[in-house]
């Protein structure tokens, strides 16, 4: 069933719609809670109301370049109670991932009916009367708590070097990213040494020169990544929030696996790492010992940070600019405990959002005292 769009208040028409929670965000970790609310027993509508500000299902997958495809893409985790691929074809490798997904999200909001409110952006949420005034550009809404998912695909971090603005050339983030044949004949700087930066330089450097800069020397490590590691390295970035403190990624923890691909990268000299440079000038960069590359691209595969603006009124952040969580798989804000975070800091994988969307509904409901139903 869809939502009825004539159901949202009129922008300027000054009515909240009450209901007791509000999820923000319809990605892996927005469509785990939302699960976990129904299974829970509250309807969508006046129990909880989903709002997603992307044009479709799919949360961020839907806008990943064309050549992250079912054969070349790190892993799709499951949703709690339908799988991948049961409702996806993955025989059909070659099935672009920004495709794929979407058509698994959309399934799964029908499967469970659970309604999202498409595409509404969430301006601002704040205190009003002991309830939390959540305000979008198709209205406002009243809820007694919220299930913060809004991830960090809206929020790229691009750090600021000197001489970044004198630069002549293109400056690309990596959501900015779509095709490796546009930079042919040209120089690319890639900076970064994540997963994504790992599958952009490979893709790149086979059509085009390229410059491999990062700031820290990359880990690659042997063998397969263990449930064991896993849980290790989610610990490690869950002691932080729970201190307060801005998360680091969980891959900055794990490091980077060796993979064939990645073996074969080696043997064709692509993975020849140099330290971050010190200045970008007008037409390349330069480092400190004044080594200089002449560059037409630099490539910024630096990360993301959570989207929060929204939630600046509540004034959740500890001078450290972290936000201290608590609760049982750190999703709930200590400083406010109506709000929780999922797909923030520990939570931020998409594994650890199924775990995070079940915690944080069981948990928001109980400090609700909404009681649990039977399921439909």
């Amino acid at each position: 069933m869809r939502p009825n769009p004539d159901l949202l208040p009129a922008p300027a028409s000054g009515i909240a719609i009450k209901t007791e929670i509000v999820v923000i965000g319809a990605g892996q970790a927005g469509l785990s809670s939302a699960y976990h609310l129904r299974k829970r027993g509250l309807e969508p509508g006046r129990g909880f109301i989903v709002l997603d500000q992307s044009p479709q299902a799919g949360g961020a997958w839907q806008f990943r370049w064309p050549s992250l495809t079912l054969s070349t893409v790190n892993r799709i985790h499951d949703l709690p109670g339908l799988s991948f691929a049961d409702t996806i074809d993955t025989a059909e490798t070659q099935v672009e991932a920004a495709v794929a997904v979407p058509r698994y999200f959309a399934a799964y909001e029908q499967a469970f009916d659970l309604r999202v409110y498409r595409p509404v952006k969430v301006v601002a949420v704040c205190e009003r009367a002991g309830r939390l005034r959540v305000e979008t550009d198709r209205g406002n809404f009243s809820a007694r708590g919220i299930i913060n998912a809004t991830g960090t695909w809206e929020t790229p971090f691009i750090p600021d070097y000197p001489g970044r603005d004198r630069f002549r050339g293109r400056q690309l983030h990596t959501r900015d990213y779509r095709t490796a044949d546009e930079f042919a004949g040209q120089h690319v700087v890639i900076v970064g040494a994540g997963i994504s930066a790992i599958q952009l330089l490979n893709e790149i450097s086979g059509v085009t020169s390229t410059t491999w800069v990062t700031r820290r020397e990359p880990v690659f490590r042997d063998g397969s990544f263990t449930e064991e590691d896993g849980r290790a390295a989610v610990a490690m970035v869950e002691e932080r929030v729970r201190h307060g403190l801005p998360p680091n990624s969980v891959v900055s923890v794990t490091g980077l696996r060796n993979t064939p691909a990645i073996e074969a990268m080696r043997a064709r000299g692509v993975l020849k790492r140099l330290p971050m440079f010190a200045e970008i000038t007008k037409d390349g960069v330069r480092w400190a010992d004044g080594a200089f590359q002449r560059a037409d691209v630099i490539l910024w595969c630096t990360g993301f940070r959570s989207s929060l603006d929204h939630l600046a009124p509540l004034m959740l952040r500890e001078p450290s600019g972290g936000i201290t969580m608590t609760g049982r798989l750190a999703t709930q804000v200590l400083k406010d405990p109506r709000v929780h975070l999922v797909g923030y800091g520990p939570s931020a994988s998409t594994i650890g959002a199924n775990r995070a969307g079940s915690a944080a509904a069981a948990e928001l409901m109980g400090w609700l005292g909404l009681p649990e139903a039977a399921p439909h």
